[in-house]
């Protein structure tokens, strides 16, 4: 191996570099609140199939670990997409036209963590109504 080899061997084990995932801080108006819809959807469906499950059977115990992780990472996705579009997209001249929309955003945030940390049907519906609000705005302000 060559000296310059070894010496980004020893770099990246001194200071080993990490993945980021994030929408993108440039201005570019690619925002839609449908896939937060979709992670909500999910997270709804997820939820179901843990009600379904018969915990009595231990083949359901993998089933619910799967049906909860995948429960989690939507409901994650959801929030994360939701709250990119209030940060990013939003202005001041939204919340003047809007002035209930903080309280939606933040209403719709607490709902997804609720859906997250318990296996809750009404939390998860609620969930995915708020995000339609939230996108309903959102929509309103693109025309």
């Amino acid at each position: 191996m060559s000296l310059f080899g070894n010496v980004i061997r020893l770099a990246d084990r001194v200071f080993p570099t990490t993945e980021a995932h994030a929408h993108c801080d440039i201005p570019c108006g690619i925002y839609d609140p449908h896939a937060a819809l979709e992670a909500a959807q999910t997270v709804i469906r997820m939820t179901e199939l843990i009600q379904e499950l018969d915990l009595n059977d231990p083949a359901s115990h993998h089933a619910l670990a799967r049906y909860t992780n995948t429960k989690e990472e939507h409901g994650k996705k959801a929030k994360d997409d939701l709250l990119i579009i209030w940060t990013d997209y939003f202005k001041p001249e939204h919340l003047e036209k809007y002035p209930d929309l903080h309280t939606l955003v933040w209403d719709a945030c607490k709902l997804g963590s609720k859906a997250k940390q318990n296996v809750d049907m009404d939390a998860a519906v609620a969930f995915k109504a708020a995000i339609q609000k939230v996108g309903d705005i959102f929509w309103e302000t693109k025309q």
